[in-house]
Order: C-alpha cells, then structure tokens, then sequence
C-alpha cells in the first residue's frame, strides 16, 4: 500500500523521527506525497552521480545542478522528475523549499559558497572532500552546521568503516606505547601539476605563430572553435564560481585537472589526506598544530607542483606529548630505511606509518583499513582485543550513517561530522598548503637548472590555530599566504 505524508508525519509523530522538523521547517508545503525528504544533488558526474544514486536509496531526488550540461542530461534521464539547473543560487531561489538534504560533489572552490546556502536554509549536509579549498572556510562551515543543527558528513569514505576506528583505537590504547612520529604518503597527484601550465588562446597564437607560421591562421581557428563547441556545453561562468576570472582552455581545468590550480583546487594533500591522514589525525589527536613547513618541485603560485614533502609540529596535548607528522606526495614515501626497520621493503603506493616506543602500525592504503602492528624487532604484535577498545560502530557503512542520523536526529552520530571532525580535519590538512606556498623553488641540477627534484625547505609558517591566523605573517619574504587561509570572493558568488 502506497504511504502517505499523512502517514509520514503520523510515524514522526509517534517516534520523535522529524526529518523537516530537524531542519526547522515543520510547516513545509513541499513534503512529497510519499514521506520521504527531498534531495539536491549539486555535481552530478562523478562521485557526484554515486553520491546522489546513494541519497535516492534514501531520498527523493528532486533538484540537479551541473555547470556541464551534457552530465546534467544524463542526470535528468536518471531523475526525470528533478528539476535541472546550472546555477546552484537559482536552484536554491526557487527550489530551497522542495528539499531537505544537499549533497555537494562539485570543485573545491565552489564546495563553501553552496555549503553556506545549504546551511543557511537548515539542509542537511554531504559534501565530499575536501570539505572546502580554505582553512577558513573549513571553520565556517562546521560554525554554520552546528547552528544549524542539522546532520553533516564528509565524503571520506574510510571513516565510516570499522577497521579503521579500530586500528585508531588500538594506537589511543597504547598498543604501540608513546607515537614520536607519523609519516603519511600518496601517490597523488595523477594529473597535471607543475608551473607554466596555464594557456589562452592568445598565448597559444603567440606560439604557433613563432613556430608554425604557414599553419599558424588555421590553428588557432581550429582552436577557437574547438573552446567555442565545448563552452556551448559548459556554463563557465558558473564553473569558475568565486574563483578569480580566467578564459577557459580545453582539457586544463574541467572535468578533472582543476584539482592541480590553486584557484580551484588543494592539490595532492587536499584531495587525499582526508582518506590517508584520516586514520593518523582521530588516532593521534592531530589538531592545531603550530607550525609547518615544506619542499616542493617548484610552483608558479598557480599550479600546484608535481611532488612536495611537509612537516607539521603538534604541539603536546594532556593525551600525548608533542609529535612531529610528515605528508609525502608525487611518488615520494617515507624515508625507506625507516621501513625497512620494520620489515617494510616493498610499501604500498600510499599509506601511514606510526612510529611508537614499542614497534610501529603500517597501513598500506588509503582508508585506514590495511593495518597491521609491527615490534621493533619486527615481529608481529598482537592486537588488544575488542573489549579494550573503544570507538563508535558503524552498522550502516559511510553513507548509511549519514542518512540513519537524519532519520534519528542525531547529527552527532556521523563519524565525519563538520564541527566536531571534518571541519577540524580539513583545517589540519589545509594547513600543509600554505607550507607547500611558501616553498615555490625547486630542485636544479648540477647546471641549476630546475630538474623536478625537491628543493630546500622552504619559510616555515608559524600557525595559531584558535584564531586561524599565521603568527609570523609580517616576516614571511613569500606574498599572498593571508590569502590562501581565507580567499577574496568574486562577483555576486560572494557570501559575506
């Protein structure tokens, strides 16, 4: 028998179960027939079409946004009853009472300006990682959840799983006794990072003409029409958000390379430490740390650059004396005779290595579930067994436990929550990058010049995290660090 809202709300009722009233919108007309919340999926490629075919087992999808409108097609096929946008300020003016719940899967720069509409408007909230481009905007957006009080999650995905808030438990047991250090590696980036990678179309006819000055007039033709064809299906108005403007160039930005800008992007850190710092940062406790600081293969303050080393100094909590954390990216690991200590001579592409007074935890992998206790002598160490630990388990996997708290009202029950853990998290993570800033110069060869190698470690960033604020600001030599903690938004894509 087909349910009814009347019998949505009966239930609702009965059982404290409010899925508007949670969102303080008891009285709203749009509640579908079928009692079930409305979802907006923002992003619609990508994980954002595995985000948004999540939420339907969950939800009515009844808005779509994509700036691409050939995946907003697709999208529509999927949800013929959704109503398709472009522009997420003009879903949210017309639409804002037809839903209860967003999920936000679109670049890094335009994950805080639909996130403050969502929260604004007491939607609950999934936005995948990072949560947002800024350290800033990382604080903002947990402020505005916990307002709000509405259910939050952050799309790493490892959170959700078991394994990892074991092997988390294990280290807050004392497995491993005192931790000295974590070191934490990627194999990202995948896609283009270096400096000198931006072009235009005005750039590209300087070159050609220099080089092929016979063909030159058919090129750049061939060119213009081939950026003329992809922006009749791209809203790059809308794309580019609060970025700073920029022409569009194809194959550059949209639908992958943005992570590489600094405009759009976080680079390798951003896009994967919320999965391979995410175990180390709840183990350890890895927040406000004071200070940090980086080598790089050089950048031009616009492209991120293809490999950087970083150090973060944590200071001593009443849980742990202080502790130094080592991110690698491009290719780079952690030191191999330092794992070969514990038997570890063929590491995995990415992983984390904890390094305790009685032996060591390697995870071999990216979401925190590949554990495994090693003695100094290298022997196995047998783990505590589960009546020793303590940590929250999740019956409902990542996504699950996200959906189970807005039928429960308990926003506190998502792992990966914005005030309490994800908006801290991407604070920590975030703060790499303004290291990785202040290191623009590279490794040269025995000629000097640049060779991709790692430089020196670059200005070291003295951090107060309470006030999100770079102490030594005034004696950085390195320009634009201000910025990069909190952005200057464009145009009518401001918030402020």
């Amino acid at each position: 028998m087909k349910s009814t809202r009347r019998d949505f709300m009966k239930v609702a009722a009965l059982t404290g179960v409010g899925f508007w009233a949670m969102a303080g919108n008891e009285s709203k007309a749009q509640a579908l027939a079928n009692g079930r919340p409305g979802l907006a999926g923002f992003g619609t490629g990508g994980k954002g079409d595995s985000d948004i075919s999540s939420g339907a087992n969950h939800c009515d999808v009844v808005v779509i946004c994509d700036v691409d409108r050939r995946r907003l097609a697709q999208a529509q096929e999927k949800y013929p009853r959704a109503k398709a946008y472009t522009d997420y300020r003009k879903a949210f003016d017309e639409m804002v009472d037809s839903f209860d719940v967003v999920t936000i899967s679109t670049p890094d720069h335009t994950h805080t300006c639909i996130g403050v509409l969502a929260l604004r408007a007491k939607k609950h909230s999934y936005i995948q990682k990072p949560l947002t481009r800024t350290i800033y905007e990382a604080r903002l957006l947990g402020e505005l959840a916990r307002e709000a009080g509405v259910c939050t999650q952050m799309g790493n995905q490892g959170s959700g799983s078991n394994r990892l808030r074991q092997g988390a438990a294990q280290i807050k047991a004392g497995v491993l006794g005192t931790i000295t250090a974590v070191h934490t590696w990627s194999n990202r980036p995948v896609w283009a990072q270096m400096p000198g990678r931006r072009m235009t179309l005005e750039k590209f006819a300087e070159d050609v003409r220099a080089n092929r000055p016979n063909q030159a007039d058919a090129l750049i033709a061939a060119r213009e029409r081939e950026i003329n064809s992809h922006l009749e299906n791209l809203d790059w108005e809308n794309w580019l958000g609060p970025a700073p403007e920029r022409p569009y160039w194809p194959g550059l930005y949209h639908a992958f390379e943005w992570r590489g800008w600094w405009d759009f992007g976080s680079g390798a850190l951003g896009d994967m430490a919320c999965h391979t710092f995410n175990q180390p940062y709840a183990a350890c406790d890895l927040k406000f740390p004071t200070s940090v600081q980086a080598k790089s293969s050089g950048h031009d303050f616009d492209s991120f650059p293809a490999r950087s080393e970083i150090r973060f100094e944590f200071p001593a909590t009443d849980d742990r004396p202080a502790v130094d954390v080592f991110w690698y990216d491009g290719g780079i690991k952690a030191p191999q005779e330092l794992l070969s200590q514990f038997g570890i001579n063929e590491p995995a592409a990415s992983g984390a290595l904890y390094i305790g007074e009685k032996g060591a935890m390697y995870d071999g992998g990216d979401n925190g579930g590949n554990w495994r206790l090693i003695a100094n002598d290298g022997s196995p160490i047998e783990p505590l067994p589960e009546n020793q630990l303590t940590y929250p388990r999740n019956r409902d996997g990542h996504d699950g436990e996200f959906y189970r708290s807005i039928r429960e009202g308990t926003p506190e029950q998502c792992y990966s929550n914005f005030p309490d853990y994800a908006g801290p998290l991407t604070e920590t993570i975030l703060l790499g990058n303004l290291a990785v800033w202040a290191a623009p110069e590279g490794g040269t060869d025995s000629e000097g010049v640049a060779d991709g190698s790692l430089g020196e470690w670059g200005e070291k960033v003295e951090w107060d995290a309470k006030n999100l604020a770079v102490t030594n600001l005034a004696s950085l030599k390195t320009p634009g660090v201000a910025e990069l903690v909190k952005p200057v938004y464009r145009g009518n894509h401001a918030f402020e």
